[in-house]
């Protein structure tokens, strides 16, 4: 099949469009994952407070000798 340089221009602008359409999507998903890596951050934070309330650490006394 031949194509003409309009067909060939069409296909070309085609594909970048899709380019800048996967571009914005992959912008998204970055966002996206900031996101979750931040409520996952806060989410340890407040497990570890939690686990520290429940169970403090115990003191060892030093024995000299």
């Amino acid at each position: 099949m031949l194509y003409t340089k309009v067909d060939l221009e069409r296909i070309v602008y085609a594909q970048l469009e899709n380019l800048h359409a996967m571009n914005d999507l992959l912008s998204i998903i970055k966002q996206q994952n900031e996101l979750l890596e931040k409520a996952n951050k806060k989410l340890k934070d407040e497990i570890l407070e939690v686990k520290q309330k429940m169970y403090p650490p115990i003191k060892k006394e030093r024995s000299n000798g």
